[in-house]
């Protein structure tokens, strides 16, 4: 789990660092198999969201994770990242609000910037 933490802190701080919107980490371990975290942010036009996948990738592969899928990179109004421990997803504002995927997750816990840091 301090790995997949660590993989959670690296995405958030590569979002958070190209202005990436509303970062919500989310903790699902306990309730999926799919993956530890959902790290989940939007971008304000399609650039944007493709410029927040690239650094993503970008920061995660500088320090030896490698990315075992990405889905709808190409549309740019979202993105999937699967690292196997952590899923990146990045929207645009209106395919967020769409999907709410916080909804969705709603039995996980919410994770602060603060709590990855520990």
């Amino acid at each position: 789990m301090e790995l997949s933490k660590k993989m959670a802190s690296i995405a958030y701080h590569a979002l958070d660092s190209k202005k990436g919107e509303d970062i919500q980490v989310i903790d699902i371990s306990e309730i999926s198999v799919l993956a530890d975290y959902f790290i989940i942010a939007n971008g304000t036009s399609n650039s944007q969201v493709q410029a927040l996948v690239d650094n993503v990738e970008e920061e995660l592969a500088k320090e030896g994770f490698i990315l075992k899928q990405r889905e709808g990179y190409g549309l740019g109004t979202w993105a999937l990242l699967d690292y196997g421990d952590i899923i990146v997803h990045v929207f645009d504002k209106e395919n967020r609000l769409f999907y709410d995927l916080e909804r969705i997750w709603k039995d996980g816990k919410m994770i602060s910037a603060g709590e990855l840091e520990d």
